[in-house]
C-alpha cells in the first residue's frame, strides 16, 4: 500500500467528513444511533463523542500498522481494531457517565459495525501516513457529532420545549423554552424519522446553494 500523504490537503480532508462525505446527512450511514439516542441533547453529544474518539483511534492504529497487515485479513484485523478501541470507549464512558452509559450503551457496542468507520480504515487509513489519517478521522467524527448535535437540538427542544444541556461528566442543566404544548411525536422513533429527513433535506439544501455560490464567484 503507498503513502498518499504529500498529495493531500489536510484542511480538505478534515472538511470532507463534515461538509462532502457527512456520515448522516450525505451517506446516510450509521443512521440506528441517529433515530435511538437523539431525542436528548446529552445523549446525543456524548454518543457523537464516542464515535468522534473511535474513528480518530481506528484511523491513527491502522495507518500505523498498515504496512505490516496482510491483505488477506485485513478486514478481520481492522474489525479487531474497531471493536477494541470501542471497547475502550465503553470503559471510558461507564466509568465517567455512567448515567449516559446506562441508556446509549448498547448503541455504543453497536460502532463495531459501524460501516463508516470500517470503510474509512479500508479507504483511507489503510493507504495513508498518521497525520492525514487522524485529520480523516476527525472530519468524519466531527460530521456525525454535528449531525448527532442538531438532531438532538431540534427532537428535544421541539418535542419537550427543553435543553439538556451537559454541565460535566455526569451532570446536567435543563432550560425550559417553549411554554406551549410540546409537539411528543418529536421524541419517538416516528419523529426521529421526521427530524432526520427535514434536517437532511436542509444540509442538502444549504450545501447545494453554497456549492453553485462557490462556482458562481469562480
Amino acid at each position: 500500500m503507498s503513502d498518499t500523504a504529500s498529495s493531500i490537503n489536510l484542511k480538505d480532508q478534515l472538511l470532507n467528513g463534515i461538509i462532502k462525505e457527512n456520515t448522516i446527512f450525505k451517506l446516510a450511514l450509521s443512521l440506528c444511533p441517529s433515530i435511538a439516542v437523539t431525542n436528548n441533547l446529552k445523549n446525543g453529544i456524548f454518543m457523537g463523542l464516542a464515535v468522534l474518539f473511535v474513528q480518530v483511534m481506528v484511523n491513527i492504529t491502522i495507518s500505523l500498522i498498515r504496512k505490516v497487515i496482510q491483505p488477506k485479513v485485513r478486514l478481520p484485523i481492522f474489525m479487531l481494531v474497531i471493536s477494541g478501541w470501542v471497547t475502550v470507549t465503553q470503559l471510558l464512558m461507564a466509568a465517567f457517565v455512567p448515567d449516559v452509559y446506562s441508556k446509549v450503551g448498547l448503541y455504543i457496542a453497536l460502532i463495531v459495525a459501524f460501516a463508516s468507520i470500517l470503510a474509512r480504515a479500508e479507504m483511507f487509513a489503510s493507504k495513508n501516513s498518521v497525520v492525514p489519517a487522524m485529520a480523516d478521522g476527525m472530519g468524519m467524527g466531527i460530521g456525525f457529532l454535528f449531525a448527532l448535535t442538531v438532531i438532538s437540538f431540534f427532537r428535544e427542544l421541539v418535542g419537550k420545549g427543553t435543553l439538556t444541556v451537559p454541565t460535566g461528566l455526569s451532570t446536567a442543566h435543563i432550560f425550559t423554552f417553549i411554554n406551549t404544548k410540546p409537539v411528543l411525536i418529536m421524541v419517538l422513533p416516528a419523529g426521529g424519522f421526521l427530524a432526520v429527513g427535514i434536517l437532511m433535506a436542509l444540509f442538502n439544501w444549504i450545501n447545494s446553494r453554497y456549492a453553485k455560490s462557490s462556482a458562481h464567484s469562480h
